[in-house]
């Protein structure tokens, strides 16, 4: 008799949404499997599923092992070990979709977000809300630093990895769409944007889920963003979004043929593959680790391509 499987998936939240394509393709093809899903981290973006969020559990369920994966043939499959990811044939989700399915590089649906009505009417709410009091402009969501970053005491940008914006430039590209738009930041940390020389008003919500900035997203006319769960979360709920890229490949992170992405790539023909759960390769690390230095230059074509996709 076939054993039935148990899948973990583990990493940050933007991982954990690009999983979603694979394990619904995994479930339509393979009826038989009564298979389960270990989350280490972002089980909450399962929630609502009509499917899969059934089969779900967290990675520290009681008796998880025992009751659930003793009898399971247990699967990891991690995206970044896939030949096609690391060579730059496959995004995150098709990484998953070869590991989980068998696949070779296909094209994937958008990963399935189910919002509750709080989160989404909560969302529009505040929205609206943040536009009222900001002359009812065009509203922007704003991802300035990713997982793995954090702010110094100076309010600098402490990212090893080259993946997020330096505060100070992304202040500057805050005035500057402020003259149109109303720009929301999304961010765990609160920043004093007065001190860094933003005469305007800068709103911030913070103390929310990742569900609710869901919510928030998807009632937001546009998405600015770096390389980490804000742009996964726009692209789920099909909403239009320039991205901003230094270390990281456009093909594995993101979302390049998407009609409705903008990619800003400064790293291209400068980075090095960083080999991420394989390997340490600090050569690759230093070399990318500025890679979202902006100059003048960079600043306006962000700005440009913010404002060549907004009134799409």
């Amino acid at each position: 008799m076939k054993r039935h499987s148990a899948f973990l998936i583990n990493g940050g939240a933007g991982r954990i949404i690009c999983s979603i394509p694979a394990l619904e393709i995994y479930e339509r093809e393979n009826p038989e499997d009564d298979f389960i899903i270990i989350v280490e981290y972002g089980i909450d973006f399962f929630k609502g599923h009509p499917t899969l969020y059934k089969r779900c559990y967290d990675y520290a369920h009681k008796n998880l092992f025992m009751d659930k994966l003793k009898e399971r043939d247990f699967y990891f499959p991690e995206p970044y070990h896939a030949w096609e990811y690391y060579n730059q044939k496959a995004s995150i989700s098709q990484s998953f979709d070869i590991l989980i399915n068998n696949s070779g590089v296909r094209e994937l649906p958008r990963p399935t977000l189910i919002l509750s009505n709080e989160e989404s009417f909560g969302g529009a709410e505040t929205v609206a809300n943040i536009k009222k009091d900001n002359g009812n402009k065009k509203a922007i969501v704003f991802q300035l630093v990713g997982r793995g970053s954090n702010m110094s005491k100076e309010q600098t940008t402490l990212d090893p990895f080259g993946k997020s914006f330096y505060v100070e430039e992304a202040v500057t590209i805050i005035k500057r769409l402020q003259k149109k738009y109303t720009v929301i930041v999304m961010s765990e940390n609160q920043i004093d944007f007065t001190q860094l020389g933003c005469e305007e008003q800068v709103p911030q919500i913070l103390g929310i889920s990742l569900r609710k900035w869901m919510g928030v997203i998807n009632s937001a006319d546009y998405f600015l963003g770096c390389d980490s769960v804000g742009q996964h979360i726009a692209f789920a709920l099909n909403k239009p979004a320039t991205v901003v890229l230094g270390s990281t490949f456009p093909e594995n992170v993101s979302y390049p043929e998407c009609s409705q992405f903008e990619i800003v790539d400064f790293g291209k023909g400068r980075r090095m593959y960083s080999p991420i759960r394989m390997s340490f390769d600090e050569v690759a690390d230093i070399t990318n680790e500025k890679l979202m230095r902006l100059s003048t230059a960079d600043i306006d074509a962000i700005v440009a391509s913010v404002e060549r996709n907004i009134n799409k």
